[in-house]
């Protein structure tokens, strides 16, 4: 039986990835801050779908977090076939008026842990000939976001991060992409304090977290280096700059962002 480990597994996109991925008969591995959850979570899973799920209480953004995941994996004897790299934030406003503090928090959550994870359990997966990470990134991955710059930037990195490992991995037997979800279901717009008519203007275009992750699934299966989710709109969005000076594509981004703040 193969093993997942998910980070931010106690909510959202990361709660659905561990529900599908047990389902499939995959033992689980799940991180994250709330002990509380994650015993819960991992409850379910062994119960329904008879598998075994440990759990790591973890802080994705404490000195030395990832080793110390890296380090209870290989006493455990445990062996990582898939590593979902889920956990992150975004934060909106003005970036001069934000906290820098949940600033840099934002890239060594969405970055610098995602990286050393990645650095950490793919050299086994090359060694064994096997495995595949999941690098959760965003369509505001595929063009800069104003009033979310921090985030949108973070997004590009995984993006081309993880494409990049795409392709130095095809003769290796190791598959990873880039999931680029939109507008999901889940508590992204309360942690990135966005206004509420931002929310309730968005719920009728959310995606469902069971959609995206059946999405990652099936690009996993068939090796694709990202995968856009949540259908034409979301595609269409990705590709607009093909189309479109840059310039003009950020101001008509940062017109749409700013009239959230209008519209309190």
């Amino acid at each position: 039986m193969k093993t997942a480990l998910i980070t931010g597994a106690s909510s959202g996109i990361g709660e659905t990835f561990a529900k599908e991925l047990a389902g499939r008969k995959n033992n689980l591995v799940l991180v994250a801050r709330s002990a509380e959850k994650l015993h819960e979570l991992a409850n379910i899973c062994q119960n329904q779908y008879q598998i075994q799920a440990d759990v790591i209480v973890q802080d994705l953004t404490a000195p030395a977090a990832t080793k110390s995941i890296f380090e209870v994996v290989l006493q455990e004897g445990l062996t990582i076939d898939l590593l979902v790299n889920n956990a992150g934030f975004g934060d909106y406003g003005n970036f001069a008026e934000r906290s820098l503090e949940k600033q840099v928090n934002m890239i060594q959550l969405n970055i610098t842990a995602l990286v050393e994870l990645t650095h950490l359990f793919l050299p086994g997966m090359q060694q064994r000939q096997s495995g595949g990470i999941i690098n959760v990134a965003s369509i505001g991955g595929f063009q800069p976001l104003p009033y979310m710059s921090v985030y949108g930037a973070t997004k590009a990195f995984v993006l081309s991060f993880s494409e990049a490992l795409w392709a130095e991995n095809q003769d290796l037997g190791v598959k990873i992409f880039a999931l680029c979800p939109g507008p999901t279901e889940s508590d992204f717009f309360q942690r990135a304090e966005f206004p509420k008519s931002a929310g309730e203007s968005s719920k009728q275009k959310l995606t469902s977290a069971e959609e995206v992750v059946r999405d990652a699934v099936e690009a996993l299966e068939k090796n694709q280096s990202n995968v856009v989710t949540g259908g034409f709109l979301n595609h269409l969005i990705v590709n607009t700059s093909r189309f479109f000076p840059r310039e003009t594509l950020t101001s008509l981004v940062a017109r749409q962002f700013t009239s959230f703040k209008q519209n309190k």
